[in-house]
C-alpha cells in the first residue's frame, strides 16, 4: 500500500531546518495563480523565506481578465510590504503567452476540470517557474496552486519534484489548504477587498 504523504509536515521540517541555518532566510521563487490564493501563502511563508512572486499564467485566455488579475496581485504585495510582518516580497511578472496554453491543451479540450488538461497546465507554468528559479539561483521554488480545494496537491508536488530533478533547483513541498489555509485566504480576500474570480482562467473552465 502506498503511504499518503503529508506535504505540510515536510514543509514544517524544511522551515525548522531553515531557522537553524546560517546566512539568513532561504530564497523562494513562488509561482502565484492569483492574489486571493497567494494571500495566505505569503502571510505564512514570508516569516521564513525571502520571496519573489512569479506571476506566470498563460492559461488566462482573455487579456482583460489577465490584466485585472495581475494588477490585483501587485496591489496585494504592495499592501503586504507596508506591514513589517516578515521579509519584504518582490514580484516578477512573466510573459503573457496564451498561445502556449492552447498548444498544450490541444486534444485535451474536452477533458473535465481537474483532469489531464489541468495537469498539463500545471506543468507548463511550473516548468517556467523552475527555469527562472534556477537562473536566479533561488533556494526553492513552489506554487500557490495547492491552496485550492479544486487543485490536486499530490499531482502538483509530483510535477514539482520531477522538474526540480531536471532543472536542478529544490522544490518546496506544500499543501497550502491544510491548517485552514483556504479559509484564511477567504478572510484575507475580504480584508483586502480582492477580486475573487469564479473560474481558473481558461476558456474551458469558464465554459
Amino acid at each position: 500500500m502506498n503511504k499518503v504523504r503529508n506535504y505540510q509536515k515536510e514543509l514544517d521540517k524544511i522551515i525548522e531546518d531553515a531557522g537553524a541555518r546560517e546566512g539568513g532566510a532561504p530564497s523562494l521563487f513562488l509561482h502565484s495563480c492569483c492574489a486571493p490564493c497567494s494571500s495566505y501563502v505569503l502571510e505564512y511563508l514570508r516569516q521564513y523565506f525571502r520571496i519573489t512572486v512569479f506571476y506566470y499564467n498563460p492559461n488566462i485566455t482573455e487579456d482583460a481578465e489577465y490584466r485585472k488579475r495581475v494588477e490585483e496581485q501587485k496591489r496585494l504585495i504592495a499592501a503586504y510590504n507596508q506591514k513589517a510582518q516578515g521579509y519584504a516580497i518582490e514580484v516578477l511578472e512573466g510573459d503573457y503567452e496564451p498561445d502556449l496554453f492552447f498548444q498544450i491543451a490541444k486534444g485535451l479540450e474536452a477533458c473535465p476540470e481537474g483532469g489531464e488538461r489541468c495537469f498539463a497546465c500545471y506543468e507548463l507554468r511550473l516548468l517556467e517557474t523552475a527555469k527562472r528559479a534556477r537562473a536566479g539561483n533561488y533556494d526553492y521554488f513552489t506554487t500557490t496552486l495547492s491552496i485550492s480545494p479544486l487543485k490536486n496537491a499530490a499531482k502538483l508536488n509530483e510535477i514539482g519534484e520531477k522538474l526540480a530533478a531536471s532543472c536542478g533547483v529544490a522544490w518546496l513541498p506544500s499543501d497550502f489548504k491544510k491548517r485552514d489555509g483556504y479559509k484564511r485566504s477567504i478572510e484575507l480576500s475580504k480584508e483586502y477587498e480582492l477580486y475573487r474570480q469564479d473560474y481558473c482562467g481558461c476558456v474551458y473552465s469558464r465554459r
